[in-house]
């Protein structure tokens, strides 16, 4: 772990903060899930953003065989996920499997989801 991530999650831990946006660039999912839910759990508001490479894990994620299909289902079922770049998801096929699913779909800033209204009001941004 880098010193500027180290620095971000000891900031976290502060009780000032109480909003977090997850914004999720990876095709890696269970850090996101646990985390989300985790920080619910103390209180925290939480929003999961699904941007870039993520947004092909989508269809996955809804297929009970998945192991991970229960722990987004709880993610789901806490209103944490914001939604899905609208743009990301056209460009690498899975648009019409996050329609199917309900997820909004997030394209403000040109096709993708913006951070600055999740910053101005009070989020603490953390990309992974």
């Amino acid at each position: 772990m880098d010193r500027q991530t180290s620095n971000t999650i000891k900031d976290l831990n502060h009780e000032e903060i109480r909003s977090v946006c997850l914004q999720w660039r990876s095709h890696v999912l269970h850090p996101w899930v646990l985390n989300a839910l985790d920080k619910k759990a103390k209180g925290h508001e939480v929003k999961i953003i699904i941007e870039g490479a993520s947004v092909k894990l989508i269809p996955e994620l809804f297929k009970s065989e998945n192991p991970l299909n229960g722990l987004w289902k709880k993610n789901l079922e806490a209103g944490l996920v914001e939604g899905i770049c609208r743009a990301c998801s056209n460009k690498l096929g899975t648009l019409e499997a996050a329609k199917k699913q309900g997820l909004t779909l997030l394209d403000d800033m040109s096709g993708h989801p913006a951070m600055a209204a999740y910053h101005d009001n009070g989020f603490e941004i953390i990309t992974f």
